[in-house]
């Protein structure tokens, strides 16, 4: 079956479209990427999104239309890769864009919800590409006692589990998140959750300060001076010393901790260029990393080269990493020296055969394909819910 997965993420930067072919079903599903595109957003929708994420105060006329437009443009996203690549799709799995996520329940009006919310309207997509679309996948892990993510980690079973290997998988978006696969691990044996910042930070004061849209490379970082204090005081953050199941989103570091981030720097040294910002965001970046990989890894008591992980990674452990980070020099370079004690293979999702900017893309075609069969797809070991769902809503053409 031919399905197009379609991911526009927490950095809001545009629209991933990947298109897979698939075969068998459940945890024996076999998939080969076809081809994969990005559509950025065009400036004024970007500006939409970023406004409307985490708003204290929102339209609700301005949110139902950007729902509607957000469908025509995945829609014409799908379309245009279809069509160049001339593959006839039959399934369309569409993540949205996130614009509320709280995975925890917290107290509304007398009660205590769990919320997330995903916008971009499937039935519009269904009725411009023709096929059926299964969209709004995380409401119902929710429904389940989980906390609607991290739901990636199914296809990082599905492609990374190995018998006698184990398989850190870290993505890098605009939050980063790992799934852990000790060696000839179960399914319900897997870890994931989100690390904290991954290209968010980064991106906004690119932008910010040298009007980019990222740091190309981590260039800029590498000229800049890391603050060592800042980055410890935000390590210590209740965020990085919790358990999982964890997410994280613009909630936790969007604009509002951009702003913080940026003042903090400030105090911290009064001649702070943008440079430094960059590097100290990049420093915060790897090393929350390594903090959550010494987590799943019991290796908070191994810091010397000498000594092993605990038993059940195998005698190698591959760190796979993906996502838009992985094209970040610097912050790969910083990444490798914090993990250097574990002596973990670093690699890309790209040399194990998916292109890293598909990925996430790519997940979401998976999850479909298992709704559209009525197979349970998100990991309860890596959410919290309490028991396997079928995730998503279908709308037919």
């Amino acid at each position: 079956m031919l399905v197009a997965g379609v991911m526009s993420g927490t950095s809001a930067d545009g629209i991933d479209v990947a298109i897979v072919r698939l075969m068998g079903r459940g945890l024996r599903t076999r998939l080969q990427l076809l081809t994969h595109k990005h559509f950025a957003y065009p400036a004024n929708v970007r500006r939409a999104v970023l406004v409307a994420m985490n708003a204290e105060r929102a339209s609700v006329a301005e949110l139902a239309r950007l729902n509607f437009l957000l469908g025509e443009l995945y829609a014409e996203a799908v379309l245009n890769t279809a069509w160049e690549s001339g593959a006839k799709i039959e399934l369309v799995g569409c993540h949205g864009q996130t614009l509320y996520h709280q995975g925890t329940a917290a107290p509304f009006l007398g009660r205590k919800v769990a919320c997330t919310w995903q916008t971009g309207e499937g039935a519009v997509i269904a009725a411009r590409t023709g096929v059926g679309v299964v969209s709004d996948f995380r409401v119902a892990d929710m429904a389940a006692g989980g906390q609607g993510a991290p739901l990636v980690p199914y296809l990082d079973y599905l492609l990374y589990r190995h018998a006698r290997r184990g398989r850190i998988v870290q993505n890098i978006g605009g939050i980063g998140n790992l799934s852990a696969i000790p060696a000839g691990a179960r399914a319900e044996q897997v870890t994931a959750f989100d690390t904290g910042p991954g290209n968010m930070v980064m991106d906004a004061l690119a932008e910010g300060h040298f009007d980019r849209a990222y740091d190309r490379d981590g260039k800029l970082a590498a000229a800049g001076t890391v603050l060592d204090a800042v980055v410890r005081e935000i390590l210590g953050a209740r965020f990085f010393r919790q358990k999982p199941p964890k997410t994280a989103g613009r909630e936790q570091f969007g604009r509002e901790f951009v702003k913080w981030f940026t003042a903090r720097c400030r105090r911290e040294q009064k001649r702070v260029s943008g440079e430094d910002l960059l590097a100290t965001a990049t420093t915060l970046t790897a090393r929350s990393i390594g903090l959550a990989v010494r987590s799943v890894m019991d290796a908070e008591n191994y810091p010397t080269l000498s000594q092993k992980p605990r038993q059940g990674w195998g005698t190698q452990t591959d760190f796979i990493v993906s996502g838009g980070g992985a094209r970040n020099k610097t912050l790969m370079k910083m990444i490798a020296m914090e993990l250097a004690p574990l002596k973990l293979k670093i690699t890309t999702t790209d040399e194990h055969g998916l292109a890293s900017e598909a990925k996430e893309a790519a997940a979401f075609a998976v999850l479909a394909y298992e709704t559209w069969h009525g197979e349970a797809s998100n990991l309860p070991s890596a959410t919290g819910a309490k028991r396997a769902v079928v995730l998503g809503k279908v709308s037919y053409a």
